[in-house]
């Protein structure tokens, strides 16, 4: 009887250390799952990871305009990943630009704004890093970066007198809503990387939302780049929108946040979208850009001149041969498939570099869940010249209400030279 009665305890004992065991591995499991939301909200993937090459095994070659910094290896791999790091090394790393070799980072890897991340995100994130990534054995290649950026002891200095380390700090008023959009714009979103505009050094000019530069709009590998302070000519659904799709009722995404939209933001929950985009429109907006000199051209001007076809400008035919079939004459577009040229910020922005990176080399919306088909607008760098994509450009920066300066020949020439460099 003594032995059946142990039997029974032994087995009542397995039975209990079984469901702890598959209790702790469901909270593993849920760790890990946040963990790789949280990969996702800070866009770990896309700077991570290279055409042809698995996922966060590094070695995508980011122009940094000086020099070519190539991206680590994430994964896992003992020997050529990050798979012997501590969680406090994998903090440093990501939170101070430190790897666990005592190196410093470049700000490439946006660690400035990733110090905002808590200690709980942190955790998540770590563990998924560790638990549910794949470990890679491939090393990418070596930096190259010119003097005296070469020298990686030096990014101290830098660390010194620009990296904000500072942990998230909500602002008086905030709902809990904005500020959980506060938190993923300025922290995991990383936002301010490429919407901040940056100083001598390559420093962000301002880190938060108490900094009236934060997300004024800057300049990105040649890319004039769009203010998001308060978006005047957006809702906040078209935000969310943009955001979850890569598209919205006026306009497409082209460029670095076509990337933006594929890895990160169209597969956040619609609550965190929702979040940022009220997050954005608290913030005081940028005053215009264009260039008070220039007249419009005007609406009715402009949709008589193109629908009667004649006695046509340069620019205004090119447009009629080019364009007009999917912005139509009107330059309005069709809601949520053809961007609407009127009144655009990308149109109407004082610099003209993205229009014309798009007129050239054209623009193609990714694949997400909410919006599966992919738009693609073809490239016309190899039917303009320079002086006709400048005509063009130009014919649209002043027709209808728009108000932007001129394009000159040079500026497309000096735009084309670069983009056939980086290719």
């Amino acid at each position: 009887m003594k032995k059946l009665t142990s039997l029974f305890a032994a087995l009542a004992w397995s039975l209990g250390a079984l469901g702890t065991l598959t209790t702790a591995q469901a909270a593993d499991q849920d760790l890990v799952a946040r963990g790789q939301y949280l990969a996702r909200a800070g866009d770990c993937m896309a700077c991570h990871s290279a055409a042809g090459k698995p996922a966060y095994s590094g070695g995508l070659a980011i122009d940094s305009g000086h020099g070519i910094i190539y991206s680590t290896n994430i994964t896992p791999d003992k020997e050529h990943g990050i798979g012997n790091y501590s969680e406090a090394q994998f903090s440093a790393a990501v939170r101070h630009g430190v790897r666990a070799d005592g190196t410093q980072l470049y700000p490439a890897m946006p660690y400035p704004s990733y110090a905002k991340v808590s200690d709980e995100d942190i955790h998540a994130l770590y563990t998924y890093f560790m638990q549910g990534v794949q470990p890679v054995a491939s090393t990418p290649p070596a930096s190259s970066m010119s003097f005296p950026f070469n020298i990686r002891w030096g990014m101290k200095l830098w660390n010194v007198f620009f990296a904000n380390d500072k942990p998230f700090r909500e602002q008086d008023g905030w709902s809990a809503e904005i500020k959980r959009g506060a938190y993923l714009v300025e922290g995991l979103g990383h936002c301010g990387s490429c919407h901040t505009p940056r100083g001598v050094a390559m420093n962000e000019k301002a880190s938060d939302s108490s900094q009236a530069q934060f997300l004024s709009g800057g300049d990105l590998n040649g890319w004039a780049v769009p203010s998001l302070r308060g978006m005047p000519h957006w809702s906040a659904q078209d935000i969310v929108d943009y955001l979850q799709t890569g598209r919205n009722k006026t306009a497409s995404v082209a460029g670095e946040m076509s990337l933006v939209v594929e890895h990160s933001t169209s597969h956040l929950k619609r609550e965190d979208l929702q979040a940022m985009a009220a997050y954005l429109k608290t913030l005081s907006p940028v005053a215009s850009s264009g260039s008070g000199r220039v007249i419009p051209q005007g609406v009715d001007a402009t949709v008589s001149k193109l629908t009667a076809a004649k006695d046509l400008t340069l620019g205004e035919r090119l447009y009629l041969d080019n364009c007009a079939a999917c912005h139509f004459v009107t330059g309005r577009g069709a809601p949520g498939i053809f961007p609407v040229l009127d009144g655009a910020t990308v149109v109407n922005a004082e610099n003209p570099s993205a229009l014309l990176h798009v007129i050239l080399a054209g623009a193609r919306t990714p694949s997400t869940e909410k919006a599966p088909s992919i738009l693609v607008m073809p490239g016309f760098a190899h039917r303009l010249s320079d002086e006709e994509a400048a005509a063009l450009a130009t014919f649209v920066r002043q027709g209808w209400g728009n108000h932007a300066g001129k394009v000159s020949e040079r500026e497309v020439g000096k735009l084309r030279a670069g983009m056939d460099k980086q290719h």
